[in-house]
């Protein structure tokens, strides 16, 4: 059993926490990890910046060219979760753009990345069916490969990442792209609901969650959420060390107190 089920394995409702590598350097990503460990997090999940990314929103764009002007790649990054690894054993899941897996080579980033400690992968632009030679790699490192469905996914799309998919499965929320929304999709439920009959894997909602209202809101039919966007938001805002922490602190916090609750 992986560390990413293990966790989700009934400890109640999940909250997997999002930052991006690099931003605003290596050193603070590191201390940043530790913040959103203590504060509550089942599953930190690190974001590889790309110049030309197919999902993520303003919020993350920015911070992936903040990260990228500062020289970070992807070596930079597998050697960070090396680091953290000394001191954690919370899940880590990377979440890139294949681009930057294709570059570094598929076999050497599936080998060097659960070496590193890596526990999943999310790559949003490599859908199931160009998937099949990194899902090779990854099943026999067992690197969880995280596979992610949409609102506009149908019955057989839904059955196929469920038998796809690893650790857990990721539902977009919305149409579009990432970032803080004031609302849920009003047929949260109905979708979760029909993809939770499906599919054996606990299912996390992602997108446009932005608060502990909305958490527990999305939980009430998920397993758990995934926020990001709230997260670098914060990371973007606060340039104190020390006040940004405690931000994100209190604000992972929350998020976790309303899951409970």
């Amino acid at each position: 059993m992986s560390r990413i089920e293990e966790k989700l394995n009934g400890n109640g409702k999940a909250l997997v926490a999002f930052f991006t590598a690099g931003d605003p350097d290596m050193s603070a990503s590191k201390e940043i990890f530790s913040v959103i460990e203590k504060s509550g997090a089942d599953i930190i999940e690190i974001g590889v910046p790309f110049s030309d990314p197919l999902a993520d929103g303003p919020v993350i764009q920015a911070a992936s060219h903040r990260s990228l002007k500062n020289g970070t790649n992807l070596k930079k990054i597998i050697a960070l979760v090396t680091d953290i690894r000394s001191q954690s054993q919370l899940p880590i899941v990377l979440m890139t753009s294949f681009n930057p897996v294709f570059v570094y080579g598929q076999k050497t980033f599936v080998e060097d990345a659960v070496k590193a400690g890596v526990d999943g992968g999310i790559i949003p632009d490599l859908p199931p069916e160009e998937a099949e030679e990194f899902l090779g790699y990854a099943n026999e490192k067992k690197l969880d490969m995280i596979f992610l469905l949409a609102p506009t996914s149908t019955p057989d799309r839904i059955q196929r990442i469920g038998e796809l998919s690893k650790g857990f499965i990721y539902y977009v929320s919305l149409t579009g792209t990432t970032g803080t929304k004031s609302a849920l999709a009003k047929n949260l439920q109905e979708k979760v609901t029909a993809i939770k009959s499906k599919v054996q894997l606990p299912v996390l909602v992602g997108f446009g969650i932005s608060g502990p209202e909305q958490a527990k809101e999305a939980a009430q039919c998920s397993d758990g959420v995934i926020i990001g966007s709230a997260i670098v938001k914060i990371i973007e805002t606060h340039s104190d060390p020390a006040e940004r922490n405690q931000k994100i602190a209190d604000f992972v916090s929350g998020i976790k107190e309303a899951l409970n609750s």
